[in-house]
């Protein structure tokens, strides 16, 4: 069986942004991202709100390498960067906290200093 990657174009522009911002200012971070980004859609990560509550500390920055769920509560000011989001989750993050897409999140913090993988 032939790995062919991703097909959605924008996931395809995101992987290559990564891995180039990756390999020219040597930040592992966004290597592994990339590589969790190639993934099937089935194996790619999936977390609720109510694992990032229940894991994360008031005013800390994660990625989610895959999709965030809106099951749960979330309490605490909390940002968050996904590659997708379900409508609920974006209700219930913005409301205390704030949720970015991975390019975004690149932008902000080209470095990734201080940000947790999620997931």
């Amino acid at each position: 069986m032939k790995r062919t990657g991703p097909t959605n174009q924008q996931l395809k522009s995101l992987v290559d942004d990564l891995r180039d911002l990756a390999s020219k200012k040597n930040i592992k971070i966004w290597a592994r991202i990339a590589n969790d980004l190639e993934k099937a859609t089935r194996n790619r990560r999936v977390v609720n709100l109510s694992r990032i509550n229940r894991f994360v500390k008031e005013n800390e920055s994660i990625i989610v390498p895959g999709k965030v769920l809106g099951s749960g509560i979330l309490d605490h000011k909390v940002t968050i960067a996904a590659f997708n989001f379900s409508k609920s989750a974006v209700e219930k993050i913005n409301k205390i906290g704030s949720c970015l897409s991975i390019k975004e999140l690149i932008e902000k913090n080209p470095t990734g200093k201080g940000i947790r993988i999620i997931g």
